[in-house]
This record gives C-alpha cells, structure tokens and sequence, in this order.
C-alpha cells in the first residue's frame, strides 16, 4: 500500500468538503437530536460497507460500464435527495417538525435517510473505483489493501461525523427561532440543489 498517510491526509479534505451527507447530518441532528444525527451516520456507515464490499466483488465496476443502471441509481438518488429538501422545507413552512408516532420509527427514518441517500449516490461508486485503487501497491494484494483503504474511510467517516454531531448538538440548544430556521431552509435547499447537480452529473 503507497501513501497511506497521503491517503488519509486526502480523505480528511474531502470530508471538509460540504456534501449531501453533510447536510442531512446537520438536519437531522438539529431536527431529531444527537440520537437522530447518530442514527443517520450508522445508515450512511452501512452504505459505505455495502460500497466496500460491492467494490470488492466487482459489482461497482459492472455497474460503472452499465450506462442504464448507473443512471438508475443516479436519478434514484438524485430524487430522493430533492424529496429530503423539499420535505425539510414543507415542514418549517407548517412551522412543526416530521411527526412520528413512536421513537423508533423516528429513528428508522433518520437511519433510512442516511443509507439511501449514500446509496443511490453513484459519486460514491466512483470515489471506490478510482481514487481508492491510486494508493494501491500493483505488487502487494489488491484485495487486502483494498479492504485497508475502505474501511480507514469508514472509521474517519464515523470520527468526523462524530465530532460535526456533538458541536451541532452543543450549539443548537442555545439557537434562535429565527437561526434554526435559517439553517434549516439553507439545508434543505441544499439537499434540492445537491440532488439537482447528481442528476445532471455525467461520469
């Protein structure tokens, strides 16, 4: 394996950058507290080891040649990003939140989000075909350090966003109405707009 630390140097960066994940973090940590931001990343978690593991078999890259089921999964996810938005947007419109019944569809809801919405992003097939393979040794097992290298992203993914919940939940108690709506309405646009760019995304 080459470049370990460049690896992970990298990755950090690119979990700086603001994505749809991000986003729907932020909102359902700010909407549904810490257990709810929790429970988002453990379903963004169990879709970037269904990616792994996808990777691994050779799925990822049959789908990446398949021009039909790429742009499946590429207007499936683009869809269900633009639905979040909207319904994110609908609720501060109705000034309440998602109504559950109990605490665990709430939960599985917030779960739901976060899997599919890593899921359906073909953007993520791509990151684990070709920038995951650029810090392969071609002489060592390519498997193995394929293994290495996603689940170093899955780790750092579960310590960045541990990090982003906690300060979103310290900060979010002592929020404005006014504020809250603010960054609500700012997320939900950006989940519309982050559906709108995956929709018109070309490989």
């Amino acid at each position: 394996m080459e470049n370990y630390f460049l690896f992970i140097l990298s990755l950090v960066c690119l979990l700086l950058i603001p994505g749809p994940d991000t986003a729907l973090v932020l909102t359902n940590t700010m909407n549904h507290g810490k257990k709810g931001g929790v429970m988002t990343v453990l379903g963004i978690c169990c879709a970037l080891i269904a990616h792994i593991i996808l990777a691994v078999i050779g799925l990822s890259s049959m789908l990446e040649r398949s021009v039909f089921w790429f742009n499946i999964i590429k207007f499936s996810g683009a869809i269900y990003l633009i639905y979040i938005g909207i319904n994110s947007l609908a609720a501060l419109r109705r000034k309440s939140k998602v109504d559950y019944s109990t605490s665990l569809s709430k939960d599985d809801h917030c779960f739901r989000q976060g899997l599919l919405s890593n899921l359906l992003n073909p953007k993520v097939v791509l990151f684990f075909l070709s920038f995951l393979p650029q810090f392969i040794n071609a002489a060592s097992n390519h498997m193995g350090q394929f293994l290495i290298l996603g689940f170093t992203h899955l780790l750092l993914t579960i310590v960045f966003f541990s990090i982003y919940i906690a300060i979103i939940d310290k900060y979010s108690h002592v929020m404005t109405p006014t504020a809250y709506r603010i960054i609500n309405s700012v997320t939900g646009i950006l989940l519309m707009v982050f559906g709108i760019k995956l929709a018109i995304f070309r490989e």
